[in-house]
This record gives C-alpha cells, structure tokens and sequence, in this order.
C-alpha cells in the first residue's frame, strides 16, 4: 500500500494537521522522510528524542527486552519496573514511584494523589489546586483543567472544580489565591508550551515556602524538563527546592512511550491498593528502555554536554538576530530554548518552522511568536552548527517575505 500525507485525510481523526513530510528512518540527530531528503533535528520530537533517533544502547536494551517479556498485568512486577524506580529514587528526593504511559497520565496520578492526601489528612474542605496561566500539564480533561489555556480546556463541557490559577513569576498573584484549603501547587520548573519562560529563583522558593505556610503539596511538572534536559538530571536540583511530587515522561523513554510519578513514602502511601491503575504502567519493554536512557543521561559528562551544547546554540542564534533582528531574546535553559520573535515578526513562528523545513531542519514553536529548540542531549557539534547554517537561512527567507 502507498502511504501518503493524503491517507491521514482519509483515515485519522482530524485533531492533527501534520505537515506533508512523512519521515521514514532516523540515526542520531538526522532524519530521512520518503523521498530520502535529509533533515537535522533540533525538535526531538517534542523533547522527547533525548538521545536521538536509533541510540545503540535503547535499541540493544529494546531488543533484549523483546526477546524476554512483553508485558504483565499489575497483578505481579517485573524486573525492569523494579530497576528502573530504584535508579530514580537513586538519582532524586523520591522514595517511591508510580509508573504510567504519558506525562498526562503521570500527571493526573499526581493530582488525584493530591487530593487523596489532603482528604485524608487534612479532610474534604482542602481540595484547591493552584496552577499558572500559559502553563501545560497534558490532554485529560483533570490536567488540561489544571493547564493555564483555556483554549485548550473549553468545549468540553463542565470541568473539573476547585481549580484556580495564578501568574508565572509573580508571587502576590500566589499569595492572593493559596489557603490552608489550598492541597496542592502544580507548576513547571520551566515554562514549556507557554513560551519557554524560565523561573524566577525568588519566585520558585517563594512558592515552596507558601506551600510550607499552607500545608499544599508543591507539585513539579517535570514532564519536558526532566532527564538531562536542563543539563541537570531534573531541573528542581538546580533551583533550591524539593518538590513533593514530580512527574517525568517524554525524555524518560527516549522515544518509548513511558511516565512516571515519584514522591516520598509518607505522601505515596495514600495511594493505597485500588486507588489508582494503569494497564500499561509499568511495562517491561518501556521500563528497559529507560534504564538504559537514565544509564546514559545520568553521566556527568552528558550533563556537562548539555551546558556546552546549549551556549553553541545561544551564540548561533545571537549572531543570526544580530545580522536580521528578528528575535527580541534568546530563552530557556540547557537545551529547551525559545527564540522568541520581535513585533516585526510577532505571529510568525509556524512560518519560520515551515521555511526550516525547506530548508532541511526539523523545529518546533511555542505558542505563535517562539520558535523552540528541544534536541538530542548527545547531538554532535557539528550538527548543531550545521543546522543552525540551515536555520539562517529560513530566518532570511522569512526576512525577505
């Protein structure tokens, strides 16, 4: 059967407007769609790729996996859910670890553990959960609840309740909304969807203490910035806080689809027998995979990388803005950056995308006025100057009109 871009017309759900591209085979940070043309990737699927396309240990860990066990119902464990939740209690604050497919699903367990906590600790009246306008925490109709866009909420009949939201970056706006019927504060440690908005030091500290003051549960989304994605393994260890719960996914299988929920024990143990579940929680397949992605990102020289990484796409991109001023800054953090568009160009990030496509570079945007870069965390130097050679040229293109 000839598979074409006018398939997905005729078969799938219309929620996607894919473009015309159909990759067919990846290898590190290159791509090949049908017709054989070469993209370089500086998309990672959605910070998701963070070890490229193909990495031999993902494929080796995958294929052994394969060769052993597929999958078991939560009615017994298996070995790889039993290695991988003790390597990221090893690597982080937490205690214990729930496992889930997505980071929407990691999500949810985190609010619904939330509010189980503060039902049984504190009682029915406190069931508040504060978020943040612009923020994203998934598609089910509780975290899109909780994500700060109502486009992205609306339409779908009542939602959820008792879900309030505040202002990024500002403090008093916290302060104006939390309780002590407030169970729960959910935030990203790093703006994503949202524009790639990084975290005030005072801001986030601020938070946790108004949390303490409050006795709500600091919930962060970690679900894009985890696993090396900020050049630390989770982006809290670098902002002088702890959460209660954090929530990992997209880079944590490195192209399979896996998420995770930790926290401590004293909060996990309201999650008792029947409370919560998923099918595919858990999977032997998944959970190998991302041993080995943990076995890998968690070296210090990865990490290092990342930092080194992210300065040669800080000054690439100053020097592009510098020759055609089109960005008003460079933002982020490791290598989750936003090149942010100027009132010249204000609205036209999807175009730019387009033109780097055309021009054999794979982006992604954030919100209609930032064009965002989440690469491979390994992704050779020479294909970050490569592909920034690549993005220029969209970037005169756009220029020129």
């Amino acid at each position: 059967m000839q598979v074409t871009r006018e398939l997905f017309d005729e078969v799938m759900v219309p929620n996607y407007a894919p473009s015309a591209i159909i990759p067919v085979r990846g290898q590190g940070s290159r791509v090949w769609d049908q017709n054989d043309k070469e993209y370089i990737d500086f998309a990672g699927g959605i910070a998701v790729n963070c070890l490229g396309h193909c990495h031999p240990a993902l494929v080796q860990a995958l294929t052994e996996q394969g060769q052993k066990l597929w999958h078991l119902s939560n009615v017994m464990t298996n070995e790889p859910a039993l290695r991988l939740a003790k390597k990221l209690t090893e690597l982080t604050f937490a205690d214990k670890i729930y496992f889930a497919n997505s980071g929407a699903e990691a999500n949810e367990a985190a609010l619904k553990l939330a509010r189980r906590w503060a039902l049984d600790v504190h009682g029915q009246h406190k069931s508040q959960i504060i978020s943040f306008t612009k923020s994203f925490h998934g598609r089910t109709f509780f975290t899109v609840t909780v994500g700060g866009q109502a486009a992205y909420s609306d339409g779908f009949g009542p939602k959820p309740g008792d879900i309030a939201h505040a202002d990024y970056n500002d403090l008093a706006s916290v302060g104006a909304l939390i309780s002590d019927n407030t169970c729960a504060v959910m935030l990203e440690p790093l703006q994503g969807e949202g524009g790639i908005i990084s975290p005030e030091a005072d801001f986030i500290k601020g938070v946790r203490a108004l949390c303490d003051k409050h006795n709500a549960l600091m919930i962060f989304d970690e679900v894009q910035t985890g696993v090396g994605r900020t050049g630390a393994m989770y982006a809290y260890q670098d902002l002088g806080v702890t959460p209660d719960i954090l929530t990992s996914a997209k880079a944590l299988g490195g192209g399979f689809p896996i998420g995770a929920m930790l926290t401590t024990t004293e909060i996990a143990k309201h999650l008792k027998i029947g409370t919560h579940g998923s099918t595919y929680g858990g999977n032997p397949l998944a959970c190998a995979v991302a041993e080995a992605v943990l076995n890998v990102v968690s070296d210090s020289d990865v990490l290092a990388g990342v930092t080194e990484r992210e300065q040669l796409f800080r000054g690439g991109l100053e020097r592009i803005n510098a020759k055609y001023n089109v960005f008003s800054e460079i933002r982020g953090k490791g290598l989750l950056l936003g090149a942010a568009l100027n009132d010249t160009y204000k609205g036209q990030a999807k175009a730019l995308l387009n033109a780097a496509a055309e021009q054999g570079l794979m982006c992604l945007i954030a919100g209609a006025d930032v064009v965002r870069f989440t690469p491979s965390l390994v992704i050779p130097l020479q294909d970050i100057e490569q592909g920034l050679v690549r993005f220029e040229q969209a970037v005169a293109y756009l220029v020129k009109g």
